[in-house]
């Protein structure tokens, strides 16, 4: 199971670095559910593939890179650091640019991404989403 679920995690990060809605919704379970590092939620398919879209639109070259993986059966823990550009009119401005430490922590069943937690600190893209004073 910890192969299959480490896979299912990793194309699951694949699919956000390619900003590809579709590829993730394609790796969710039908009641995934996503927890942000605010503790918001957001359950079901199409609910992700609206919430993606959005946060794509906003931050359309966010990544991740994971620095290091542990797997535990079904359950996945990936280390490293979300980036991308705050971009409320589609254009990538350098000044916009942003990074954080961050963890992930996916829950895999038959190969899907049941859950889907962010734990990061969102400082550095509420700094950019301020409005400029």
């Amino acid at each position: 199971m910890s192969d299959s679920a480490e896979s299912a995690a990793q194309a699951f990060v694949r699919a956000i670095n390619r900003q590809d809605v579709a590829g993730l919704v394609e790796l969710m379970t039908p009641g995934h559910r996503f927890v942000d590092s605010l503790g918001a939620v957001v359950e079901g398919r199409e609910a992700m593939r609206a919430a993606w879209a959005g946060y794509f639109r906003l931050v359309p070259d966010y990544s991740i890179a994971v620095e290091d993986i542990c797997c535990d059966g079904p359950l996945v823990v990936m280390l490293g650091v979300a980036r991308g550009t705050y971009s409320p009119d589609g254009k990538l401005r350098a000044e916009n640019w942003w990074e954080t430490p961050a963890a992930f922590r996916a829950w895999v069943e038959d190969g899907l991404v049941a859950e889907w937690r962010v734990y990061a600190d969102n400082e550095p893209i509420r700094q950019k989403m301020a409005p400029i004073r």
